[in-house]
Order: structure tokens, then C-alpha cells, then sequence
């Protein structure tokens, strides 16, 4: 799973578009003349028009957002936090309104070239989606054990803010004196929930109030080794290798106030909050116990999927493919000679001691060193199946020890596109009991390459395309993407272990109950725990995975259907291109046909294969 933080924060921040104001062609310093002038003017097409209006929006979105700058590597507000009130809310609103209008009212069309069109038709779906969501901005939770702002503030901090000069330093100490500020507006929003009677599930609470707990642990606020903050700034003002160990000094004492006087009262608040609205939730746990949660879901099916396909529809297709991957399961147990049932098969997997790394320090490390040789060797066979690669790097990282209880398993965040910040791929070592060797192979495909690395670096670095498209995304596109990304390799002759290949099953059988589990819990009424024994029955992996899986899909609706709808997608548009090319049909191109435009709606995606296959006829 790409990191939710950042595909939240591109899709809201830099979606907002505008058509207001014409950017005249830059005039001649030399020749100021009217004749110039004109001359200028008209030289600039409309497409011209709508891209450098498309960019200059952009910047708008970024200046206005301290955190997004800090993602692309501008410094201007680094010492800053995002404005989170119920006025900014509406404002952004408001200016999301006028930007649609604008947009469809002062370009014209079909002057437009064929990728503007394209940039064009992405913006006004991006706003109106924006839009519409306006309505259903109480009904997520911003505290949970996913992506709550409980952890994402220290993540920040630890992950995006780097320091390589002074001012750096003290910015980083101007956020941690500003936390406080940002978690009263925060809980703000938690109570305004509360007051429309949207709580989390009971069980987010205990994961929330143990994260806020963690962060508070170790000095200055207990005794001990330093807490984790403390811990990473004293990390990065030692990499300034200052001459003047006072001023060094001096740097740490602020910061440690800043913990003391900002961080600790702000996450004390959160633990009161949290522990308050614990008492008061309970355990229904699906989005149609909201307020208009039905039309809350379908909403969300729609705008997570990017098609029409009802919440039936989605559970007859999960129920679907679960049997046919358990047909190809029951295959690899003849190969392996195993006698039994699938679910002996499955408990076999699930407890042999031949398939996890001990849990240890030693066996933590001895995972990340082997997902960096799987990775490696797929970068050295990249060619064979893509024209295009990614030029930024991707590192494995563990996930930090004060969210890996909370955390998921694994996921990735993008490299900055200034190249100052790798990409890269966590896995969740919490427990080596939930992480599988057999999975290795898959999971390092999905998150890294040919996965979510390759599609978002390259995205990222295309050329010729607006900003807005290069940092947004559908997560049926890019998730579909990194399922795909499990299953090539297989083509490529990957895979050899047939205790490997069966946890890419695995992984395309978790994702295919995901479509059985998501609608059920959300649409038909099923509790946390109907969903978990469906989920621990039909696949091999371990109860606390599946607990942590269910307790995921409880707290963001819809977002687990989009990685086998995307991949189905993907599959069935390279299966029509090769019936149709026969020995026209380039693997290569296609994949490049699928990349080269950025992430894309599932029906865009499929207008775009259909013209190349008509261009290659």
C-alpha cells in the first residue's frame, strides 16, 4: 500500500485547479514594442494557456500547504504546520467551486491539444470529485490506527523533515513549539465528529492512546534512552557536524523544551480525548452505521474504484476469484506433495518454523538484507519487460518501532522529486510471525519494483505534463498497478520456490477476500468479527494479520476494493491487446502505454489501450 498520508495530501492540496486569468507569453526585454506584444500572444495556443495556468494553480496549492512543501522539498514554511479549521475547510471549498467554474468556462476545448485534453478532463473529474466529498468531510477518523495524525506528526518529523543547515534545525524545533497549536485544531475535529455522531470503532482507541504513549515515552518526558523525537533530533543535528558543540547544545535545549512545553501537554490532551470517546463507542463497525452511510459507501466505491460496479457486484467478483486462486493453491499442494486438506495446507504454512526469520534483531536484519537482494535481482531484469525505469533509488526500511504495533504491514512512500529523498519500501517487523518468506518475493514486487516504486518515480518524473497529474493519483490505477507488479514476475520465471509462488497466491487471495470482506462489513452488516473468521478461513495467513487486515478495511471503506478491481483491469486490457496485435503485441510498449501518462481513471486507462491497439493495426 503507497503511503496514505501523502496520496491524501496530493489529492486534496493539489487538485484544486483554476482557469482564472490568462499567462500572457513572456515578452522580449529587448523589444516591448505592441507589435511584439501581439505577436506573443498569439503565438501561445490555448493548450499553452491551460498548462501554464495549470502550473501556476498548482504552486498556489503548494505555497498554501507548509507540509506539501516540505514533500517537494521547498523550504519556505519549514517551520510550519498545515491550517486545519472548520474556516479553512470552507475557504478550500469555496475556491475548489470557483475553480471548476472557471475551468469550463474560460478555455476552450477542442482547441486543445490531444494530452491537454486529457490534463483538461483529469482536472474537472479531480474537482467534482472534490467536490461532492465536501458533504462527506466528518465522515472519516482522524485518529486511527492507519493513518491517524497520532503517529503522521512524529512520522513527519522523522521522515520528511531533513536538516542540513541551521535553519533547518531550528525549524524543526519551530514544529515541535507549534505541535501543540496543530493537535488543538486536530481534536477539534475529533469533537465535531463526536458531536455528529461519528466515533471510530471501540477498537481504534487502545492503538491511538498506545502510539500517543510511545511518543511520550523516554526523556525528557520519562527516564530512560531518549524518546524517539529527541532520539532523531539529536541524530540530524549531529550530521551538521557543528564546530561549536555550545551551539549544538543550545539546539537540543530548545528542542527539549519544545517536547516539554508543546508535544507532551498536546499528546496528554489526545490520551483524555481518546480515553473520553472510548467510553462512548462502540463496537458497530461498518460505514452504513454513519449518517447516510449507504450513500457514504457508494460514494466511496465510486471514488476509490473509479467505475460504476455496485457494492453486489464487487462481493460476487471476491467470491469469485477466491475460488478460482484456491483451485490454483490445491495445485502447488500436489506439486509439494503435500497430503491434506487447503486449510491443513494453510495451517502448515502458517506455523512451520521453515517459513519466518526468527524474532530477533538478527532476523529482522536478515529480512531487509534478503527483500534488498529480491529487489536488486528484479532491477537487473528490468529490461526485458519495460521501456521506461524510474531514475530515483529505493532503500528498505524497517517501520520505526514507536508505530510498528499500529502500523501495517507494508507500504512505501515516494522519493522527493528533487532526488534529496529516496523512495521507500517499509516493512512492518513487529512481529516475524507475520511475515512470512514466502511472501517476500511478492510483497518487495508490490511495494518496490516493478511496483508502487517504479509507477510513482516514474509518474513523477515524466515530462510534458502538469505538476497536478505527476503527485495525484487512483488508487484503483495504482494499486492495481502493484497487484499486477506481484503476478509479472511470475512470467518472467520468477517465482521458482513453489512455496514462494504460493504466497503470491496468497497475496492475490488476500486481496481477492478484500473484495469479499470490505462490502460485507460495509454494505451487508457483517461484525469485525464475521469478517475475521471469513478472512482467517480462507487464507493462510496468521490471526493477528488478519485482526490488524479487518480492523484496516473498518477504518478506511472501500480502499481495499481497488487493488484487485485495478489489477483485473490491467489484465484484461493486455489479454485484448495481444488477441488483437497477435505478433504486433510488444509487452514493452504496453507497459509503457499503461505508465506514460501517469495514473489514470480505470474507463481512461481503457480508452488509452484501445487507441494503441488501433494505432498498431
Amino acid at each position: 500500500m503507497k503511503n496514505t498520508l501523502l496520496a491524501t495530501t496530493a489529492m486534496i492540496a493539489l487538485l484544486t485547479l483554476s482557469g482564472c486569468g490568462e499567462d500572457k507569453a513572456t515578452q522580449n526585454s529587448t523589444n516591448s514594442s505592441e507589435t511584439t506584444q501581439v505577436t506573443s500572444e498569439v503565438a501561445q495556443t490555448e493548450s499553452d494557456r491551460l498548462n501554464a495556468n495549470f502550473e501556476k494553480v498548482f504552486m498556489r496549492d503548494v505555497m498554501d500547504s507548509p507540509e506539501f512543501q516540505t514533500y517537494q522539498g521547498i523550504k519556505k514554511d519549514y517551520g510550519k504546520w498545515d491550517v486545519r479549521t472548520e474556516e479553512k475547510a470552507a475557504s478550500d471549498h469555496a475556491r475548489t467551486i470557483n475553480d471548476l467554474k472557471e475551468l469550463q468556462t474560460n478555455y476552450d476545448y477542442d482547441k486543445l491539444d490531444k494530452a491537454t485534453k486529457l490534463s483538461y478532463d483529469l482536472a474537472v473529474r479531480a474537482l467534482k470529485e472534490q467536490i461532492e466529498g465536501y458533504k462527506w468531510r466528518y465522515h472519516g477518523y482522524p485518529v486511527n490506527q492507519m493513518f491517524g495524525w497520532q503517529s503522521r506528526i512524529p512520522a513527519f518529523l522523522i521522515n520528511f523533515h531533513r536538516v542540513t543547515s541551521l535553519s533547518d534545525a531550528e525549524a524543526y524545533i519551530s514544529r515541535l513549539e507549534g505541535v501543540k497549536a496543530t493537535v488543538d485544531q486536530r481534536m477539534a475535529a475529533m469533537k465535531r465528529n463526536q458531536d455528529k455522531g461519528i466515533l471510530p470503532p471501540k477498537f481504534v482507541f487502545p492503538y491511538v492512546i498506545d502510539d500517543a504513549k510511545n511518543l511520550l515515552t523516554g526523556a525528557p518526558f520519562t527516564d530512560g534512552d531518549d524518546s524517539t523525537l529527541l532520539a532523531d533530533f539529536k541524530k540530524k543535528v549531529a550530521g551538521l557536524k557543528l564546530e561549536d558543540k555550545a551551539q549544538a547544545d543550545a539546539l537540543i535545549a530548545r528542542a527539549t523544551s519544545a517536547l516539554l512545553t508543546s508535544v507532551k501537554p498536546a499528546y496528554e490532551g489526545l490520551i483524555t480525548l481518546a480515553e473520553s470517546q472510548q467510553a462512548a463507542a462502540t463496537t458497530d463497525d461498518g460505514a452504513w452505521r454513519l449518517p447516510d452511510g449507504a450513500a457514504f459507501y457508494k460514494y466511496r466505491l465510486k471514488q476509490i474504484t473509479s467505475t460504476d460496479m455496485t457494492a453486489d457486484e464487487i462481493h460476487q467478483l471476491g467470491l469469485d476469484e477466491v475460488a478460482r486462486i484456491h483451485g490454483e493453491m490445491r495445485d502447488i499442494m500436489k506439486k509439494v506433495n503435500f497430503k491434506g486438506s487447503l486449510q491443513d495446507f494453510f495451517e502448515f504454512t502458517r506455523t512451520d518454523k521453515q517459513f519466518y526469520y526468527p524474532n530477533t534483531e538478527e532476523g529482522r536484519q536478515a529480512y531487509l538484507t534478503k527483500a534488498e537482494q529480491i529487489i536488486n535481482t528484479m532491477k537487473g531484469r528490468l529490461d526485458e519487460v519495460f521501456i521506461s525505469k524510474p531514475k530515483a533509488e529505493l532503500i528498505v526500511k524497517r517501520v520505526e518501532a514507536f508505530r510498528e504495533k499500529s502500523a501495517g504491514k507494508a507500504f512505501y512512500n515516494r522519493p522527493a522529486p528533487d532526488g534529496s529523498r529516496p523512495g521507500i519500501y517499509y516493512a512492518n517487523l513487529y512481529k516475524m510471525s507475520e511475515m512470512p518468506t514466502y511472501q517476500m518475493e511478492a510483497l518487495a514486487y508490490h511495494e518496490g519494483i516493478p511496483g508502487h516504486h517504479m509507477q510513482l518515480a516514474i509518474m513523477q518524473e515524466l515530462k510534458g505534463i502538469p505538476k497536478f497529474r505527476k503527485f495525484g493519483g487512483y488508487t484503483a490505477y495504482t494499486e492495481g498497478w502493484g497487484l499486477y507488479s506481484e503476478f509479472l514476475p511470475k512470467e518472467m520465471g520468477f517465482y521458482a520456490d513453489p512455496y514462494s509462488d504460493f504466497g503470491r497466491l496468497a497475496m492475490e487471495l488476500w486481496r481477492a477476500c478484500r473484495l469479499v470482506v470490505d462490502t460485507g462489513i460495509h454494505d451487508q452488516k457483517w461484525t469485525r468479527e464475521q469478517a475475521i473468521d471469513y478472512l482467517a478461513t480462507n487464507t493462510p495467513n496468521p490471526r493477528g494479520d488478519v485482526v490488524k487486515a479487518i480492523e484496516r478495511y473498518i477504518v478506511m471503506p472501500g480502499q481495499a476494493t481497488a487493488y484487485k478491481i485495478g489489477m483485473l483491469k490491467i489484465q484484461s486490457l493486455r489479454a485484448k491487446a495481444k488477441a488483437e496485435l497477435g505478433d504486433k503485441f510488444d509487452i514493452r510498449q504496453y507497459h509503457e502505454v499503461v505508465l506514460r501518462d501517469g495514473a489514470l481513471p480505470l474507463s481512461t486507462l481503457e480508452d488509452k489501450v484501445n487507441e494503441w491497439i488501433a494505432s498498431k493495426k
